[in-house]
């Protein structure tokens, strides 16, 4: 492709609403342009790019026999709500766009497809026979993001692969999801990226089991703890630790003491001149299930340790058929005027003790009349803890539970677990911290959509099951873009060769020169002829204005026909190292050849 004939606009300055450097390169470079607010455009560059990771990720998926279909983007509500999912996704957390059609019908844009691939199977699939089954597509997805930002990284419309398996039991689920876990380090390897494939939590799709891949980046969403041995890596609102022993306690008596102003733990212990893992913090929070029903959730956890909420979120789901109800839609503090709904009398903020009274419930039809309790293990075997005394600026020390304070039943690990924790695995290992960005996510579903959808097959006993699934997504148009943010300088892009849009770029300073033009031209058809893609700059613009245009756009090879060329020779630039050297004319085609193959060479 000439430069010249080529739809392609670059910017000089950043744009106001790029916030990440991908996002401004992508901008900048002519990549995207903005259409709404997480809506973008892919123009003729990074549709290449797209093309080339999707390529990538077909092979991969077609080795493991995984066959490529087309689903509906457009899905009945009626589906999601056998699943139980139609209030979660388009109230709870609201990411679904929905609509009504003319005929008054209830429908969404998909932003995922277990509900739609798992009616086909139930429709489609009889006996163990016809098992396993693997589909998968490559197709835009919509989610009503709540911020749109980061360009790509997080739009409301977006290319994604998704894929779904189904089996007759876990034995076989497990095999696909390692080939699956293999698919996908493949996948990102031949796309020339740094990643680190980690455990992660289900969320609203669930199963028992999953793991995400992230791209390591420094403005990557995601915190990864990870340990040097490579033997355990989590995304943090997953990972598990084993926080520091606990200080032994300096009070041996149980008592009330007198501590006004010390509403936060950094307060208390410098007041009382004491440890924070010798303290009981009690944490308050409202939990909405999808029934409407509110309960007031009492967590206590040791004083130096958060609330991971989405553990905490996990354990109430769990809990929620004690309240006759299968989701949480909403876990918060609650705002002092919730509390004003929700409390009888004003709460002792800051002095509240793990058996606060349910009396401090105000009567309603809504909430539940009882705090539901949970203690966190770092703070089961504290002995002699100080903690609040619910009474405002009183707190009490040298209390231990079973004496003066009941030990609440449900027994949790919900702490946030962070770098410096000892690893469960080897408290040896410390765990580290990482960014990243997730751009895929493999999940184990078992028999949640199947069950709930009425998906079954008959075994070799005749027996009537449901059918275990799997799902694996890994986000295209994200993978471009994280490629982007982990891989660029102050000059611009630096594109992996295997996903670049052109492998080469050849650039002639001067298009009155009718030497550089004709080798050029001769460079441009023989590298093309190889299989090399390659761009030509004969636009009529300044040398200088197009070498940075070049670093700018990231083409992982730059070829100058200068001054060299009086020796028969031209400049060879790499993108990446900035390396530059300079090479016989004859001697071009085949020596980028073989860079561009051994860089594209797939890695098993």
């Amino acid at each position: 492709m000439r430069l010249s004939q080529m739809f392609w606009v670059t910017q000089r300055e950043d744009p106001a609403e790029a916030e990440i450097p991908s996002h401004k390169l992508l901008l900048r470079a002519g990549y995207i342009r903005r259409i709404a607010s997480g809506v973008y455009a892919y123009l003729p560059l990074m549709w290449r790019v797209l093309q080339k990771v999707s390529r990538i990720v077909r092979e991969e998926m077609d080795a493991t026999g995984a066959q490529e279909c087309l689903l509906p983007q457009l899905q009945p509500s009626e589906l999601w709500k056998e699943s139980g999912r139609w209030e979660t996704y388009t109230k709870a957390e609201g990411i679904m766009f929905s609509l009504i059609d003319r005929q008054d019908r209830e429908m969404g844009l998909g932003p995922t497809h277990e509900e739609v691939i798992t009616a086909i199977a139930r429709d489609s699939i009889r006996s163990y026979r016809q098992l396993p089954l693997h589909l998968y597509q490559l197709q835009t997805k919509f989610r009503d993001e709540i911020r749109p930002r980061f360009g790509l990284m997080r739009g409301r419309e977006f290319i994604m692969k998704d894929g779904y398996s189904f089996h007759a039991d876990e034995e076989s689920l497990k095999q696909t999801y390692a080939d699956m876990d293999r698919a996908y380090r493949n996948i990102l390897r031949r796309c020339g990226l740094e990643f680190r494939a980690v455990e992660a939590d289900s969320g609203a799709i669930g199963g028992s089991g999953s793991q995400e891949f992230m791209v390591l980046a420094d403005a990557g969403e995601d915190e990864v703890l990870f340990t040097e041995d490579g033997k355990y890596a989590a995304n943090v609102e997953k990972a598990v630790s084993r926080c520091a022993d606990a200080e032994p306690s300096p009070f041996a008596r149980y008592e009330k003491r007198e501590t006004p102003g010390t509403e936060t733990i950094a307060t208390l212990c410098e007041f009382l001149n004491c440890s924070p893992t010798q303290v009981v913090k009690n944490v308050l929070y409202q939990v909405v299930y999808d029934n409407a029903t509110v309960a007031l959730v009492l967590v206590n956890i040791r004083g130096d340790r958060d609330v991971n909420e989405v553990k905490l979120t996990n354990e109430l789901t769990k809990l929620g058929d004690r309240f006759g109800a299968k989701a949480v839609l909403a876990l918060e503090v609650p705002s002092p005027e919730a509390q004003q709904k929700l409390m009888a009398k004003p709460l002792p903020l800051g002095y509240i003790a793990p058996d606060l009274d349910d009396s401090y419930i105000a009567a309603s039809k809504e909430v539940h009349p009882k705090f539901l309790r949970l203690v966190d293990r770092t703070a089961v075997d504290l002995k002699n803890f100080v903690t609040g005394a619910n009474e405002s600026g009183c707190h009490v020390v040298g209390a231990n539970w079973g004496v003066e304070f009941a030990l609440p039943e449900l027994q949790v690990d919900v702490q946030k677990a962070t770098a410096g924790d000892r690893a469960v695995h080897d408290p040896g290992q410390i765990l580290q911290s990482a960014r990243g960005i997730e751009v895929g996510h493999i999940f184990q579903l078992g028999t949640k959509y199947s069950q709930a959808l009425g998906a079954t097959y008959t075994n070799e006993d005749g027996e009537n099951l449901p059918l275990v699934m799997g799902c694996y997504g890994i986000g295209v148009s994200r993978l471009a873009q994280s490629a982007v943010e982990q891989s660029y300088d102050k000059d611009g892009i630096v594109w992996p060769v295997a996903i670049a849009p052109y492998h080469a770029l050849i650039v002639m300073p001067n298009v009155s020169d009718e030497q550089q033009v004709q080798v050029a031209d001769r460079l441009y058809r023989e590298l093309n002829e190889l299989g090399v893609e390659t761009l030509l700059d004969d636009r009529p613009e300044r040398a200088g204005v197009k070498f940075k245009d070049a670093d700018l756009v990231g083409i992982p090879y730059r070829i100058v026909t200068g001054r060299s060329l009086k020796n028969g020779k031209v400049e060879v630039v790499d993108r990446c190292s900035k390396a530059s050297q300079e090479l016989a004319i004859e001697d071009v085609a085949r020596t980028v050849k073989q860079w561009v193959d051994e860089a594209i060479a797939p890695s098993k």
